[in-house]
């Protein structure tokens, strides 16, 4: 299989209409656009039932400390872990394509209920869940796709590794609030194929 997309080469900077958030000179930080990316994919394999898919950022920092902290930055040395930026599963045998921002568009304070996707598709939840726990302003459940908003005090430029499974099956037998680590469990019996594209992203202006 093979993994594109129109609004970002693999290995590059993703646009800031695609992020969360886009970098502020006072306020370090402001709320962006939030479209989901242009993602089609191709070279699928013969028996393929259905689609799942998920990104997922892998350079989050595991201690939160430093985490947006004035006169301190994250060490591009500290532990890493994965924070999951959208999941997404049945999409139908026939789907190729899915256009920027026809799934996410614009911030949702306490998270997006019921997000467009393809037809048939369910959308679980994302890390901006837990992250946002306990904000009176921002706290909720999050599905679907929320974009990158790295700490912007970070000294890593953190990549955001979108993947498309082709599947055996037309459905994943998944509760109401699964999440992108629960996808990739449920196809590892199931998966004919896979796709990747990493796009990259900071909210550090030195960097």
């Amino acid at each position: 299989m093979n993994l594109r997309s129109n609004s970002f080469d693999d290995g590059q900077p993703m646009p800031g209409r695609c992020a969360f958030a886009v970098p502020h000179p006072d306020d370090h930080v402001r709320f962006a656009d939030n479209r989901n990316p242009h993602l089609a994919w191709s070279d699928v394999p013969e028996g393929v039932q259905s689609f799942a898919l998920v990104c997922i950022d892998p350079d989050a920092p595991t201690v939160p400390d430093d985490v947006n902290q004035e006169g301190r930055t994250v060490p591009a040395d500290l532990p890493r872990g994965d924070f999951a930026h959208w999941a997404m599963i049945d999409l139908p045998a026939q789907c190729r394509e899915i256009d920027e921002g026809a799934c996410s568009q614009g911030v949702t304070a306490g998270g997006k209920q019921a997000p467009d996707g393809p037809d048939g598709a369910r959308q679980g939840i994302n890390d901006y869940t837990s992250w946002f726990e306990g904000d009176a302003d921002m706290a909720g459940t999050y599905r679907g796709y929320d974009g990158p908003c790295p700490p912007w005090n970070d000294e890593r430029i953190h990549r955001y590794v979108f993947t498309v499974l082709a599947l055996s099956r037309p459905t994943l037998d998944l509760p109401e609030d699964f999440g992108a680590a629960d996808v990739m469990d449920a196809t590892r019996d199931c998966a004919l194929a896979s796709a990747r594209l990493t796009g990259t992203y900071t909210l550090n202006t030195s960097l």
